[in-house]
């Protein structure tokens, strides 16, 4: 099996965007509870698209994998972003602190589950992460606690660092920087 990778472009939105809303319970972790799943719509994903921000992960042509990243703009309307932009400001990452400016988000990621545990998702991370480190020094994701596989992944796999821990909605997160 060849897989290669790309950045998404605008014909491959109506799938990505089909993909994310089959998937989006899948980014959630065990359960679920206490948080709706969130999705983007095609014309979010297109207008993702034309920013680049979107990578693939494909075989034979077919979306086998895909992350999003983005800037906060986009997330702002969910209320669990607001929670995590209050935040940024106190946490530092060197000699600076996490801001909407230096930073984006991060996920979320999908592997189709017949192509999971073969390298994907490192790769995807970061050809994703050498992407945006040319727009931005960080990336930031949130990983519900009990999440382990996703938590496991995101801290062995692609070296995040949990920079925070918090509650929202009756479920607790984790807080995830990515230096690009």
């Amino acid at each position: 099996m060849k897989v290669s990778y790309r950045l998404a472009q605008r014909d491959d939105a109506a799938e990505i965007a089909q993909l994310e809303l089959t998937h989006m319970h899948d980014e959630l972790g065990s359960n679920g509870q206490g948080m709706e799943g969130q999705h983007f719509s095609e014309p979010q994903i297109t207008s993702l698209i034309n920013q680049g921000w979107i990578m693939l992960a494909c075989c034979d042509s077919k979306i086998i994998g895909y992350v999003i990243a983005g800037p906060w703009s986009l997330f702002k309307s969910w209320s669990i972003y607001q929670a995590i932009l209050k935040r940024l400001p106190s946490i530092e990452m060197g000699y600076s602190r996490l801001s909407e400016s230096n930073s984006c988000q991060y996920g979320p990621i999908w592997i189709h589950s017949n192509h999971r545990g073969q390298g994907i998702f490192e790769q995807l991370v970061s050809q994703l992460a050498r992407h945006v480190g040319k727009k931005l020094p960080y990336m930031v994701t949130f990983i519900a606690e009990d999440n382990a596989l996703s938590f496991a992944a995101h801290t062995r796999k692609a070296s995040m660092e949990v920079v925070d821990y918090f509650g929202f909605q009756q479920r607790d997160y984790y807080l995830l920087v990515l230096a690009n």
